[in-house]
């Protein structure tokens, strides 16, 4: 499928005077604007049908269920039906994501790594919305506040991990599909607690939001396991993050290149 056939089938899908579309050949982007609403948003085509290329029908089932339910939230926005401050939610991005929606309003960000960085969501139940400045106003709420909120929020979310075992080392795998698996690298307890039970390097990556690995890495072996799933996540993640991983020391993290067979040069001195 390209991307006019996606484009046509999501039209189809989506009947509703409500909806414009515009189909941007160069930037091979659908922009869908509400014209009830006033905002819209933009669809990254090449992403979407590479995801139809490895699943099909649900690929388009999630995108629709996903525009639907963010014109859903934006519609109670507009009518000032929003959430109170338990629904807030740090959510992890990489750098290179955009700090400015559509409409042009600065997202709340906080920095965070090299690779990644702190946007801030309203939950609305079945999606969420990243906060700009004119959602900010209408919470009421300053960023600091904002932030705070959003800090002792993520430290609720459950942190329950599966383990497997590579080549004699450990992954623990954290994947509850709730949209801030990512988000559980800002829980420091959790990573401390994870740290106590590490016997090798302790490793974390977060190569897409739905995802979060840490690795118990025991022997030269794992860090090529490492790499292999990392990259593996981050191709097939709905909203890929970073494919690097970062060694978790003295309570920070530290982004590395893993180099094929060898132990992993810190970022810095890779420079």
């Amino acid at each position: 499928m390209n991307s006019t056939q996606l484009v046509n089938l999501l039209r189809e899908r989506l009947p509703s005077r409500d909806l414009e579309w515009r189909y941007d050949r160069e930037k091979n982007t659908a922009n869908i604007h509400h014209l009830k609403i006033g905002k819209g948003l933009t669809l990254d085509l090449p992403k979407i049908t590479s995801r139809y290329e490895t699943k099909g029908e649900e690929a388009v089932n999630e995108i629709i269920y996903t525009i639907n339910e963010t014109f859903k939230a934006m519609e109670r926005e507009a009518e000032g039906d929003l959430p109170g401050g338990e629904h807030i939610y740090p959510v992890i991005r990489s750098t290179s994501f955009p700090v400015v929606s559509n409409e042009g309003n600065r997202f709340i960000t906080s920095d965070h790594t090299a690779e990644t960085r702190i946007f801030y969501a309203l939950d609305t139940g079945a999606a969420y919305r990243l906060i700009d400045e004119n959602v900010l106003n209408s919470l009421s709420l300053t960023e600091d506040q904002l932030k705070e909120l959003a800090r002792f929020q993520v430290k609720k979310l459950k942190t329950a991990v599966k383990e497997d075992h590579v080549a004699g080392n450990v992954f623990y795998f954290l994947n509850e599909n709730d949209g801030y698996d990512a988000s559980r690298i800002l829980n420091e307890t959790f990573l401390k607690d994870m740290k106590k039970k590490i016997t090798g390097d302790m490793t974390v990556s977060v190569p897409h939001q739905d995802v979060m690995i840490i690795g118990d890495i025991r022997n030269e072996s794992g860090y090529d396991v490492l790499a292999q799933m990392a990259m593996h996540f981050f191709t097939n993640g709905k909203v890929p993050i970073t494919s690097l991983s970062f060694v978790y020391e003295n309570d920070e993290l530290e982004p590395i290149f893993i180099l094929a067979k060898n132990r992993p040069e810190e970022e810095n001195d890779k420079k």
